[in-house]
């Protein structure tokens, strides 16, 4: 493949999508690149304040579970606010609880603004997804959801680069940059980014059509996006289980900690350096392919571990599961979008990340007890054999939910009872009325069938 040929199939990847879209990955782009509170809170917490390794996993837990109330929170305030003001608001909620670290010593007081900032950062994303969703075309959904992934990873790396090297300076400091870029990131959504909330839909006179009102027990009652919520949870276990489980097998197989930050440091490089690859391979395939398919990758890089002894090899099953996040991120957003009426898409993907955020909480707490328990060999079976479950459940339950749409038709008589209507008498008077209505039936008598064709 020459250098000519991969930049346009760059450009294709990239190209199609509004000026709003790109500011709006320009503020992802910029707040995960001063995300410096999780990537250095526990070393902060451990090494500067002198806590337990036991208080500062609990107090990165505390940061899930605020997610666990913050995704539903922004979903309702995404569809009751609006977009911007629920991204600002949140935006500039979480930089006030980074400036706050800085600044809060007590152990508790601590553990309180971590919670809040977990409330924060996760009740902003369903304003981002809903926010992409009303502003791309349909068919270019999930290509824009890889996109504004890949920006997220992108800011994150340069963020663990450039947090170590200035680690320097302190970690407060640290603290304070990170409650600078977000603060950044609401200025940029504040000064460019338009509210993109659908305005309620209106009959033929003009007048409101009332819509129907969701509630979260609404959305849980839909019972596809139900199964595509549940079966993302256990996706989700099992992509959050290596972050705890993998340094706890290599330690146990005598590998030094230097080696986990190497072998960890590939899911980053992975995912910076072949996002756009894979969006370009997976472009127009059927969702529910591609959910089974990278559920299998995470079961087969997940499970591979208990087979691994080197730090070569545990690479390599980073890079399976790693294809399988890049495949099923953008995948499962997509499909919480199809799946979502445009008036309750904060809700839909506001309940869809509170299933990140369970799993956020959950698996860290559970990869540890079963580790310390039976063993790492039976963490690795449980989350191969979850992948699976999860693989099945997408091709089986989903199937008819998540296929493609047929084209829609239009029937001639459809077409020919229109000019008899009050507000179409100009199309009765036209001369080509009684050329349709015979076409019709010669249609109707060739085949037996109503007339069609496609729209």
């Amino acid at each position: 493949m020459t250098i000519a040929s991969l930049r346009r199939s760059a450009r294709t990847t990239v190209s199609g999508f509004p000026e709003g879209f790109w500011w709006l990955w320009l503020s992802t782009l910029v707040n995960r690149t001063g995300a410096f509170v999780l990537t250095f809170l526990s070393l902060y917490l451990t090494v500067e304040l002198g806590h337990s390794a036991w208080f500062a996993g609990l107090v990165v837990a505390l940061h899930g579970l605020g997610g666990v109330a913050g995704s539903p929170l922004g979903g309702v305030l995404t569809d009751r606010w609006g977009r911007r003001p629920t991204m600002i608001t949140m935006h500039l909620a979480a930089a006030a609880c980074a400036a706050a670290l800085a600044f809060v010593t007590s152990a508790w007081g601590i553990a309180a603004v971590v919670l809040l900032m977990g409330v924060a950062m996760q009740a902003v994303r369903p304003s981002i997804n809903a926010a992409i969703a009303d502003m791309v075309p349909a068919h270019e959904v999930r290509r824009a959801y890889a996109l504004n992934y890949w920006a997220l990873n992108l800011g994150f790396a340069i963020a663990a680069i450039g947090g170590g090297a200035a680690a320097f300076l302190g970690y407060r400091t640290l603290f304070v940059v990170d409650a600078v870029a977000t603060t950044l990131c609401a200025v940029i959504v504040f000064l460019r980014l338009r509210e993109t909330r659908p305005e309620g839909r209106t009959d033929t006179a003009g007048e409101p059509v009332a819509e129907e009102k969701v509630s979260m027990l609404t959305v849980l009652r839909d019972a596809p996006f139900r199964t595509l919520v549940l079966l993302n949870l256990l996706v989700c276990l099992v992509f959050t289980a290596p972050w705890i489980g993998l340094p706890l097998t290599m330690a146990g197989q005598g590998l030094a900690p230097s080696a986990y930050g190497v072998v960890i440091a590939v899911n980053g490089i992975v995912i910076v350096g072949f996002q756009l690859l894979v969006n370009k391979l997976t472009d127009k395939r059927s969702p529910v392919v591609l959910l089974s398919l990278s559920s299998l990758l995470f079961a087969l890089g997940t499970g591979a571990t208990a087979l691994a002894g080197s730090s070569v090899a545990f690479a390599a099953t980073v890079v399976v599961w790693t294809v399988g996040e890049m495949i099923h991120v953008p995948t499962n957003a997509a499909a919480t979008a199809r799946l979502a009426p445009e008036h309750a898409r904060g809700r839909y993907q506001g309940v869809m990340g509170m299933s990140w955020a369970v799993a956020g909480f959950v698996a860290p707490i559970g990869a540890g007890a079963i580790v310390d328990g039976p063993g790492p060999d039976v963490l690795w079976v449980a989350t191969a054999t979850i992948g699976v479950v999860a693989a099945v459940g997408y091709f089986i339950r989903l199937r008819k939910a998540l296929a493609e749409e047929p084209e829609e038709t239009t029937d001639l008589t459809d077409l020919i009872d229109l000019a008899d209507l009050p507000e179409h008498r100009d199309l009765a008077d036209l001369p080509e009325r009684p050329h349709l209505t015979d076409l019709a039936e010669a249609e109707g008598k060739d085949t037996g069938k109503s007339p069609s064709v496609s729209s």
